[in-house]
C-alpha cells in the first residue's frame, strides 16, 4: 500500500513544508578503515566540518540511543554484535570523549533493551561491551534502558505534529524528554521490512515495551516486559496500553511494510534528532540482525555524520548504492513505503542530494554497493 490521501492530508496539516522547501542540512563522511583506527580523530574532524559541537552541546544534557537490536545471545557467525548489527563502544567512547571535551554536563546513554527492563550497563555487559572503560572516559555517565520507567517517575507524552498517521502520540521513557540535545547512534544497514536502517529507523526503538510490547498491561504499563513491539508497532494486533493515546485508524492497514515506515518517520517528529550518527565501518548486509536470512558481512570502512537526519540518511542511503528518494517498489523499497520520503513530507529534512553539501569525503568515493556485496 502506498501513500495513501489520507497520510498527504495528515502530513500537510503537520507542516507546511514540501520537499522542495524542507530543510537540506550539509553530512559530513569519512573514510575508516577499522575500528582500531583513531575514531575520536575521525569524528572530531566530521564535526569541525559541520560548524563544531560546542556550540549545539556545552552545559547541556545529552542523551544518545544506541543501536543494539535483538538479544546479545544472537550473534552472526560467532561475531561480537558490534562488529555485525550493534553499535560499538569505541564509537560510543570516542563520542563521550568529543561531548565531554565540548562542554556538555551530562550525557546519557540510552536504548531500549530487547526483552528486558533490566539497567542497560547489564546488556552491554552481555553484549561484550567494557562499561567501566566508557564510564572512565567523562564524570557521570548514566545508563537508561528506556524499555519501561527505568530511573523515571512517570511517562511523557509526545505529540506527534499535524496528530500523526498511525498513533497522535507517544508515551516514553522520561530520558527522551530529560534532554536539551538528542543523539541518534545507528549502524548502516539494510532492513528486512523498512529497507534500510539509518539513523531515523533507529528511533523506532524508543518506544518502550512495557507500553507498547506483545506482553504490554492492557491499562497500565506493564513493568517487566519480556518481548518486543510485534504485535503492535509491526503488526497492529493489539493496542497499546490504555495509558498511551490509541491508533487514529484501527481499520488501517496492519501490513508491516506500511506501518512501519510510518510509525517511524512520526516518531522522528515527535522527538526530533539533534545529532545523527551511522557507523559504517563494520556492518553486515541483507537485514538488520542474525534472524535474517540472507545477511553477510560488509566492511563499508565509513563514518556519516550531520545535524538533520533526513539529510544524513539521505546520503548514507546513497553510501550504500541506493536512490533515497526511490519510491515503493524500487531498490531498497520493493515492498515498503520510503521512510525519507514519509519524514521529507512531515517537513523534517530533505532527501534530495542535489540539496545537500557533502563535506569531506564525496558520496561516490565513500559508496559500498550493498547489493552487490554478498
Amino acid at each position: 500500500m502506498s501513500l495513501c490521501r489520507r497520510d498527504f492530508l495528515t502530513i500537510a496539516g503537520a507542516a507546511p513544508l514540501t520537499a522542495a522547501t524542507a530543510p537540506a542540512r550539509p553530512v559530513a563522511i569519512a573514510k575508516v578503515d577499522s575500528y582500531g583506527a583513531d575514531m575520536t580523530a575521525a569524528l572530531r574532524g566530521m564535526f569541525d566540518k559541520l560548524g563544531g559541537l560546542s556550540g549545539k552541546v556545552r552545559n547541556k544534557t545529552v542523551t544518545v540511543k544506541l543501536n543494539l537490536t535483538g538479544s546479545p545471545a544472537l550473534k552472526f557467525q560467532g561475531r561480537a554484535p558490534a562488529v555485525t548489527h550493534y553499535s560499538h563502544p569505541r564509537m560510543a567512547g570516542a563520542l563521550a570523549h568529543l561531548l565531554h571535551e565540548a562542554g556538555a554536563k551530562r550525557i546519557r546513554f540510552v536504548e531500549s533493551c530487547w526483552g528486558t527492563a533490566g539497567p542497560l550497563e547489564e546488556y552491554l555487559l552481555d553484549s561484550g561491551w567494557n562499561v567501566r572503560q566508557l564510564q572512565a572516559v567523562a564524570p557521570g555517565i548514566e545508563f537508561e534502558n528506556t524499555n519501561a520507567l527505568g530511573k523515571g517517575s512517570r511517562y511523557i507524552r509526545h505529540a506527534v505534529p499535524g496528530g500523526g498517521m498511525i498513533f497522535p502520540s507517544y508515551e516514553l521513557n522520561h530520558s527522551y524528554a530529560d534532554t536539551d540535545v538528542f543523539v541518534s547512534m545507528a549502524k548502516l544497514k539494510d532492513h528486512a521490512t523498512c529497507g534500510i536502517t539509518l539513523s531515523m529507523k533507529n528511533i523506532f526503538g524508543i518506544t518502550p515495551a512495557s507500553i507498547y510490547g506483545d506482553d504490554a498491561g492492557v491499562d497500565e504499563p506493564n513493568e517487566k516486559p519480556e518481548k518486543g513491539r510485534v504485535k503492535v508497532c509491526h503488526l497492529g494486533e493489539r493496542q497499546p496500553a490504555r495509558v498511551a493515546a490509541g491508533e487514529r485508524d484501527p481499520g488501517s492497514s496492519r501490513e508491516p511494510e506500511y506501518r512501519m515506515p510510518r510509525i517511524t518517520a512520526e516518531l522522528n517528529a515527535a522527538r526530533p534528532i539533534d545529532i545523527a550518527i551511522i557507523d559504517g565501518v563494520e556492518t553486515v548486509t541483507g537485514g538488520e540482525g542474525p534472524w535474517i536470512k540472507g545477511l553477510a558481512l560488509a566492511k563499508p570502512g565509513v563514518l556519516l555524520a550531520g545535524y538533520n537526519a533526513v539529510s544524513t540518511d539521505a546520503a548514507g542511503a546513497a553510501v550504500m548504492g541506493y536512490d533515497p528518494r526511490a519510491k515503493r517498489g524500487a531498490a531498497p523499497f520493493e515492498k515498503c513505503d520510503n521512510t525519507l520520503l514519509l519524514a521529507e513530507r512531515m517537513g523534517l529534512g530533505s532527501a534530495d542530494l542535489k540539496q545537500i553539501e557533502v563535506l569531506g569525503v564525496p558520496i561516490q568515493e565513500a559508496r559500498y554497493a550493498f547489493r552487490r556485496a554478498k
